[in-house]
């Protein structure tokens, strides 16, 4: 079996690893670094389940090669929360009701995070747009996008 060394920095923390070079970044932020927060929906990068933050980009994870990440900033939900209290975003979720089975919330999360860092105060069609690659088969999207809203909300005032 042949092995690439990897350096991967995730969630502000510098992982050295020995991979196999076909495996994906959501094969080894699930199976060699424990963070099972992204899910494998589609494998084709349709449903969002494995979305994750590249230098603050939402990105398939289930489409990126692993090695495609080194030197990149990856950003997980795990790494969302700060010394134990949850991001805005997460607390928005849970309190409006934007999570039910939790497979997608991962994926949304981060989409959200990133859509409220390039546009702090965006409109229900902008966020609904943002949102687009996210899917949901629990919430029917309404809870999803009220949440969104609070955590606007909330950010804006912090």
């Amino acid at each position: 079996m042949i092995t690439l060394p990897l350096q991967l920095i995730v969630n502000g923390q510098s992982h050295n690893l020995d991979i196999e070079p076909h495996l994906t970044l959501l094969e080894v932020l699930r199976n060699d670094l424990g963070l099972g927060g992204s899910k494998e929906g589609c494998s084709t990068g349709h449903c969002g389940a494995c979305t994750v933050l590249i230098n603050g980009q939402p990105i398939s994870s289930c489409l990126m090669l692993a090695a495609e990440a080194e030197g990149q900033q990856v950003l997980t939900v795990e790494g969302l929360a700060t010394d134990g209290k949850l991001h805005p975003v997460q607390t928005a979720f849970v309190s409006n009701g934007g999570l039910q089975c939790g497979f997608c919330t991962a994926g949304m999360m981060l989409s959200t995070v990133a859509l409220l860092k390039r546009n702090p105060n965006p409109t229900e069609k902008e966020i609904r747009h943002s949102l687009a690659g996210n899917l949901c088969r629990c919430t029917g999207y309404h809870m999803i996008v009220e949440a969104v809203k609070k955590a606007a909300e909330v950010m804006i005032h912090e």
